[in-house]
């Protein structure tokens, strides 16, 4: 990634395009950075970001909010005063780019140059460049005196909240440094194959022949690329032979189908299902499956659509509240339900790192509230010997084994079948046979599968 303009062609040549200054895409990154500070989510910044930029700020903002915190103590060391939001918003930006000389995008004195640009370039900073460069060209001169001074620093060192990394340490005392450095690596690109339209050594094979490497098998049917590729240069991807989906998010379809009846269509809701990934898992393991895919923001209905269309498939898509049967609840029973409930995603930082500073501390407390009243009014549509797959994207035991241990004490109908549980990456997981192959570099993810008595029972 280059933010300056490519040296011009010679004369006789076409012009080669010029790729966008690095302080203007700063300035876009700063703006992310000051918005996640204010509660607003990345991925909405990001798509306001001009497209010739996008990239480019994207690959910055990931890069300057996971190592935030850091900037952060740093910025109290050189400006104890704090600035106003917009020029702090910039120098915390440069701050975390430059702090680590390793994993820099850029040398110093061009993020630095590049900074203090952004800066006199837009009237919310103008003010303060000269602010900005001595700070910068200080931290420059003295990197290894600053760093020192804010080594004790818990969210420095770690780069999230104080209070997730110590929510962290009570939920896992084993595990907790791990996880938190876990956190700070990009993702892979894993991809989940169509098993209707393949096996995974045959997509393998496409990719091959598609000059991309075959990646790692991880599970039943994922693939772990070893590099992130633009989807549309995956073989057939257009046409639903493959779905990008992290490999502990693939468990949930066949942990939910597994077991039940296989001679008769069954009745499946999806409560809680854009934007449409594991809907299109459960079709592609049951085609013949009654799928009801509830979405209570209307405006994320259309990405269920979307990914259902270009799988192929089919199913009754609505927009309504899951927690609300009466407004759409026909009567008839359904075999298996999944209830992917919503969660603080602090399992899933690392894909979204704006997250560990969206949060606040009673988040977590809150939606676990929300999650138990869907857990209570969806029971009673399950029919007898029939399966809820409850699940959550966070690492949080307060929204996961804590719900679900409550929701058992006072449900005595539902029995706890063997599920993973809190699925956490690089630790094999408990209850769950994964073939051949293990999960890979998968997502932080709790699930409880629990089954309902019959009548006979």
């Amino acid at each position: 990634m280059s933010g300056l303009p490519s040296t011009p062609a010679a004369p006789s040549a076409p012009a080669a395009p010029l790729a966008p200054a690095l302080w203007r895409q700063l300035q876009h990154t700063a703006r992310v950075v000051q918005a996640t500070l204010a509660g607003q989510s990345m991925t909405a910044q990001l798509e306001a970001v001009p497209a010739p930029l996008r990239p480019g700020v994207q690959a910055l903002s990931f890069q300057a909010l996971r190592q935030l915190g850091r900037a952060r103590a740093l910025r109290a060391l050189l400006a104890p005063r704090r600035p106003p939001p917009a020029a702090d918003a910039l120098l915390c930006t440069a701050l975390a780019l430059c702090a680590d000389e390793a994993h820099a995008p850029y040398p110093s004195h061009t993020l630095v140059s590049q900074a203090v640009e952004a800066a006199r370039q837009q009237r919310s900073t103008q003010g303060q460049a000269a602010f900005i460069n001595a700070c910068l060209r200080r931290f420059v001169r003295e990197r290894e005196a600053l760093l020192t001074q804010i080594a004790g620093d818990v969210e420095a060192r770690w780069n999230h909240p104080l209070w997730w990394v110590q929510r962290v340490q009570a939920d896992y005392p084993e595990h907790w440094e791990r996880l938190l450095a876990h956190a700070q690596v990009p993702p892979p690109m894993t991809l989940r194959v169509n098993r209707q339209r393949g096996s995974v050594a045959e997509y393998q094979q496409r990719l091959q022949a598609a000059g991309l490497a075959p990646g790692s098998a991880v599970g039943a049917q994922g693939i772990e690329l070893a590099q992130p590729v633009p989807v549309l240069r995956l073989p057939g991807f257009a046409e639903g032979d493959a779905s990008v989906q992290d490999a502990a998010a693939q468990l949930a379809a066949p942990l939910l189908l597994n077991g039940l009846p296989t001679q008769r269509p069954l009745r499946v809701l999806d409560a809680c299902a854009a934007p449409g990934g594991k809907t299109g898992h459960l079709l592609e393991l049951r085609p013949d499956a009654q799928v009801l895919a509830l979405e209570i923001d209307p405006a994320r209905v259309e990405r269920i659509h979307q990914n259902l269309q270009r799988l192929g498939l089919s199913a009754e898509v609505r927009a309504a509240d899951a927690a609300r049967p009466q407004d759409w609840w026909d009567g008839q029973a359904f075999d298996a339900i999944l209830l992917d409930a919503p969660c603080t995603a602090s399992g899933i930082v690392r894909r979204h790192p704006d997250v560990r500073w969206l949060r606040r501390p009673e988040d977590s407390a809150q939606l676990a509230r929300t999650q138990t009243a869907l857990l209570e009014a969806l029971w009673p549509l399950l029919a007898p010997g029939g399966r809820l797959l409850y699940c959550t994207c966070s690492l949080f035991h307060t929204e996961g084994q804590a719900v679900v241990q409550a929701f058992l004490a006072r449900n005595t109908g539902a029995t706890l079948q063997p599920s993973p549980g809190h699925l956490i990456p690089s630790v094999a997981p408990v209850g769950l046979s994964v073939g051949d192959n293990p999960l890979g570099e998968h997502d932080a993810f709790y699930y409880a599968l629990l089954e309902k008595a019959s009548p006979s029972a």
